[in-house]
């Protein structure tokens, strides 16, 4: 049997903010940003927003269910990935689980941040050729507008992240022609604080110090925190070390690659290695200009894009890569 994908959807928040919107925020400019980043606008559903991110996941969840033609009573297994979840504990899947209605499936949640949703797909495919699973519900989302330092001081990161979500149906298949070819998954934890939101979490207490009056914390401990210029570096190393890795896993040829769905992180980044790795302009999905870095919910997002597009039909060869917070990246190749 194959792990094919039956199903895509994806759904961002109606809020567009532009790159003028955050000049008027902080002192930035859409020529800075554009120059930096390649990103023109992005989404957010804002601290008051009444779509969290079980919310954002659901609705791209009802499209990817409604676009594989199944009842969702065929679901058997979700899987959530995201970096921001609703609540401290539990996490979203069982959150989505309920709002779908599905009675008592398992629901598993993956923190990887930006490669979340490759280490999610590459947990269902090794759940359908197990046999233990036929229809798995793997989903990215993220609601980042609800953390960011929205002022000069966090302008480094915060003009790069965009609200949105993804989702996908993932199951077992007979047809040959279509599949998961191969995945892989790296880690380097020595770089986690290279990229990281460190508070709140046990390493920097909890309830008792927020209690004491007197508990003070760093500004820089409570908003994400990113050393952009080092994790740029590394990661136009390890997507390509990635993406080699999965057509020689696979046993295929780049020459073959129909779409590179990178990870929306950096506009830069993706020409970087269209660059190193010979592609053209229509071998590669870039969505990060309208929809900034939706981490979890990026690759998703464009690869439901692509396909409703008409970029890619199905047996296609496609390959989805990742980097970022952890250090953590991968990459599937697959016949969509």
């Amino acid at each position: 049997m194959r792990t094919v994908i039956k199903g895509l959807g994806h759904y961002v928040p109606e809020n567009v903010v532009t790159n003028h919107d955050l000049a008027k925020l902080m002192d930035t400019n859409d020529e800075w940003i554009r120059e930096r980043t390649g990103i023109v606008e992005r989404r957010h559903v804002g601290r008051d927003g009444d779509e969290p991110t079980s919310v954002l996941g659901f609705k791209a969840a009802q499209k990817a269910i409604e676009n594989a033609g199944i009842d969702k009573n065929e679901i058997d297994f979700i899987i959530f990935a995201t970096l921001s979840p609703d609540l401290y504990f539990p996490g979203c899947g069982v959150q989505l689980q309920e709002y779908l209605g599905i009675d008592t499936v398992g629901a598993l949640d993956i923190r990887n941040q930006c490669s979340g949703f490759i280490y999610a797909l590459s947990t269902a495919h090794a759940y359908v050729q197990s046999g233990m699973y036929k229809n798995i519900l793997v989903v990215g989302a993220e609601n980042h507008s609800f953390g960011l330092d929205m002022t000069t001081r966090g302008r480094g990161v915060s003009v790069i992240f965009g609200d949105g979500a993804g989702a996908v149906i993932v199951g077992a298949s007979d047809d040959e022609s279509r599949g998961i070819l191969s995945c892989n998954m790296h880690s380097e934890g020595k770089y986690a604080e290279e990229l990281t939101m460190q508070f709140p979490g046990t390493k920097y207490g909890w309830a008792d110090n927020l209690l004491d009056e007197d508990f003070k914390i760093e500004i820089e401990k409570i908003y994400p925190h990113m050393n952009g210029n080092f994790v740029f570096k590394h990661a136009v190393t390890r997507f390509p070390e990635a993406i080699q890795e999965a057509f020689e896993d696979a046993g295929e040829s780049v020459e073959n690659l129909k779409m590179l769905i990178p990870h929306q992180a950096n506009l830069r980044i993706s020409q970087f290695i269209q660059k190193r790795m010979n592609l053209s302009d229509d071998q590669v999905f870039n969505n990060i200009q309208k929809y900034g870095n939706t981490t979890a919910g990026s690759i998703p997002i464009a690869l439901s894009e692509a396909a409703e597009q008409g970029k890619i039909q199905k047996g296609d060869l496609v390959c989805l890569a990742a980097f970022g917070s952890g250090f953590t990246w991968g990459s599937v190749l697959l016949r969509f």
